[in-house]
């Protein structure tokens, strides 16, 4: 792939070799950000995991104290007093059964987030196909099958991200956009690192986190030190 002018000229700002402190490379993230729109800031931590093995698979959510800077829309299924409850709380769409088969027959995607009650879980089993692969069929370990649905579009609101590993044991996780300041990005950060280091398996010896890197939706990565973080 051939990498534009401007790509190689922001790319000259970042020494490969070498790992910033949050300091140097919050700042650093902004002046690399080639975007014409207000890129996202992106997380990736490549964590000692051995991920074939369920007890060292990390997924899970965490509201970001400067938010995401994205609106996003929420789709509630559920019933009765938690479908008023998700209404009150300012759910964007709330339905069950007829959510379901607009999604179904219609492949309506217009929502960012599903929450859904437990026990409406069943029927969501055969939307699986659909939802799965966007990465929007709720789950527990994110917070998104619940009966406190007022809490759960309260979080997605504030700045709620998810997190899972991939099969090579990396993390990856949106914490902000370039336009916000330095303090926004430096917090949403320390909080999504406080986190993962939190989530450590206790089966796994030695280092945790091999590295870090900041990017933008279109820069170049840029190494953090693990050490500019109180663990």
């Amino acid at each position: 792939m051939k990498k534009g002018k401007k790509y190689l000229e922001v790319l000259s700002k970042v020494d490969r070799t070498k790992q910033y402190t949050l300091d140097e490379a919050v700042k650093l993230v902004k002046e690399t950000s080639i975007s014409k729109f207000d890129g996202s800031v992106e997380i990736a931590m490549r964590l000692n995991l051995d991920t074939r093995k369920s007890d060292q698979q990390l997924r899970g959510a965490i509201v970001l104290p400067s938010g995401t800077g994205k609106e996003k829309r929420v789709l509630v299924i559920a019933k009765g007093d938690y479908a008023k409850a998700a209404k009150d709380a300012g759910a964007d769409f709330v339905g069950d059964t007829d959510m379901l088969e607009k999604i179904e027959k219609e492949n309506w995607l217009d929502f960012d987030v599903m929450i859904a009650t437990p026990d409406m879980m069943p029927l969501l089993g055969k939307l699986g196909k659909v939802l799965g692969p966007k990465g929007l069929m709720p789950n527990p370990k994110t917070g998104t099958v619940t009966t406190d649905v007022a809490k759960a579009i309260s979080d997605v609101k504030k700045g709620r991200v998810e997190y899972r590993t991939d099969s090579y044991g990396n993390v990856h996780g949106l914490v902000g956009k370039v336009s916000f300041t330095e303090e926004q990005l430096k917090e949403n950060i320390k909080a999504f690192v406080a986190v993962i280091l939190k989530s450590k398996p206790s089966v796994v010896k030695g280092i945790f986190v091999k590295n870090v890197s900041l990017s933008t939706t279109m820069g170049p990565g840029i190494k953090l030190d693990i050490n500019s973080f109180d663990k």
